[in-house]
């Protein structure tokens, strides 16, 4: 049985808006401490985000996957990681998930399963990113954004994993993407896949 979080919660007393971005938003909230006391949170509201571990299948039997390469302003470098972007309001995640992969990849999927949630960053972000799994690729167009620059490469599970082992990958949801990966592949876990009719003009 789950303990009660009561000894644990906090509670907003007051808040304030400090910065109103395009998609983004920054809080500060004074709490209410369990024992008490109050403090002050300062964390940034996010509308959510999906990625996508898209696998391609070999002719050896086995798996490639379909990752990226994009320059990330806030550290100044370019990074690897697994297809994804925000959700649209009211968008539902599932169709947000295929919207992302087809749109910075060019591919659509036949097969899809959800893993599960993240919150890369709790201490100071609402962000939660939702991970699917992709199979039965199809290549078509990307449809990138307007400003959206992005390299799409391919690694087997083992490069991967190497990647992440020495520091080449350090993006959290690649990181969380990686250790399902890993499991799933091992059949450790498993995932419960349902199928999308790919449109003739997808892509």
């Amino acid at each position: 049985m789950v303990p009660a979080d009561t000894h644990l919660t906090e509670h907003k007393v007051a808040g304030e808006k400090i910065l109103q971005g395009n998609f983004l938003q920054a809080m500060r909230d004074t709490v209410c401490l369990p024992d008490g006391g109050q403090a002050t949170r300062e964390y940034v509201v996010h509308p959510g985000a999906v990625a996508v571990i898209p696998m391609i299948a070999d002719e050896a039997g086995g798996v490639r996957l379909v990752l990226e390469r994009q320059f990330r302003y806030p550290l100044g470098r370019v990074i690897v990681e697994f297809p994804a972007g925000k959700v649209d309001p009211g968008e539902d995640l599932w169709l947000c998930a295929q919207r992302e992969l087809r749109e910075e990849t060019g591919y659509s999927a036949s097969d899809w399963a959800h893993a599960g949630v993240m919150n890369p960053v709790p201490a100071y972000s609402t962000e939660c990113i939702d991970i699917w799994f992709a199979r039965g690729l199809t290549l078509g167009e990307r449809q990138l954004d307007a400003g959206e620059f992005v390299e799409v490469i391919t690694a087997t599970p083992a490069e991967l994993l190497q990647w992440c082992r020495d520091g080449t990958v350090t993006d959290a949801k690649t990181l969380a993407g990686a250790l399902w990966l890993q499991n799933v592949l091992s059949g450790a876990w498993t995932l419960n896949w349902r199928a999308v009719e790919i449109s003739p003009t997808a892509g």
